[in-house]
């Protein structure tokens, strides 16, 4: 090639840069409990979380633009009874991270029936069919990607250590977080969507959820740090006790339940792969 044109071969490039078409914005609306919620109010995790999951998606994605609909402490029946007042929009891609405050609380799980029959919100199947009815009607083209609970640790509230649950190692009100997390899967794959199986594929588990929680050693009133599962039968005084989870306690969760940076790494990374196109 002569001399002269080489010259130009940048310039061309820079010029075909220029005029190609920038990356088709989409919006997301990201329905969920407090993991999502959190993501936008850091100061209620201690500053213990600098990054959740929506921002780590956008952050990697810049034509992405989400909108935070976590709603702190809510389960999928709160989410389908108010679903026409919470302020829901048209988008191109809805996630629906429900289903372990449906656990915790004792909402009635139903079956895949209740969900084909649109039974109403008197069980998780039927909250979810009003949820995923509605996003239909938002955008039937949209996307839309279910989120499966992860599996849980023992919590307790940084800011109130009153506000404490046991982990998904044993039953709450006669049932299991993984039949929550079934239901979800179910419900996704009757539907034909995208399904991100925290509780069984993320790897994150009781055994790495934190590492260690310290306690009063019974008997001797010294504080150890106990690795699960032997600190399931210690008991935990709100009124008296430390901050069972100091800093280097913190692993795929922060507080037992809620995930770390660390943890909201794996759930994007994993939404990642599940989101088609992005």
């Amino acid at each position: 090639m002569p001399h002269r044109f080489r010259k130009f071969i940048p310039l061309l490039l820079l010029l075909l840069t220029a005029l190609a078409p920038a990356p088709r914005k989409v919006t997301w609306v990201a329905i969920g409990d407090s993991i999502t919620y959190l993501n936008d109010h850091q100061d209620e995790t201690g500053n213990r979380v600098t990054e959740g999951y929506l921002t780590r998606i956008t952050r990697q994605h810049p034509n992405v633009q989400y909108i935070n609909q976590g709603h702190n402490g809510w389960t999928s029946v709160n989410i389908a009874t108010r679903i026409d007042s919470i302020g829901l929009v048209q988008a191109d891609v809805y996630t629906v991270f429900l289903g372990t405050n449906d656990w915790w609380q004792g909402k009635t799980l139903g079956t895949i029936r209740d969900f084909e029959e649109n039974t109403g919100t008197g069980t998780v199947h039927g909250s979810f069919r009003i949820i995923l009815d509605k996003l239909k009607t938002l955008n039937k083209k949209a996307q839309v990607i279910l989120i499966t609970p992860m599996q849980r640790g023992d919590f307790v509230y940084i800011n109130n250590f009153r506000n404490n649950a046991f982990g998904s190692y044993k039953p709450k009100n006669g049932r299991t977080l993984e039949e929550f997390v079934n239901a979800v899967v179910e419900i996704g794959r009757h539907e034909k969507l995208g399904i991100v199986d925290l509780y069984h594929d993320s790897g994150i588990t009781q055994d790495n959820m934190v590492n260690f929680k310290r306690l009063r050693q019974p008997g001797t009133g010294s504080y150890e740090n106990y690795r699960y599962p032997g600190y399931i039968d210690v008991p935990f005084d709100p009124e008296k006790d430390e901050y069972p989870y100091p800093a280097d306690a913190v692993n795929m969760t922060y507080d037992g339940l809620h995930p770390s940076d660390k943890g909201y790494e794996v759930i994007a990374r994993m939404l990642a792969e599940k989101w088609k196109g992005l």
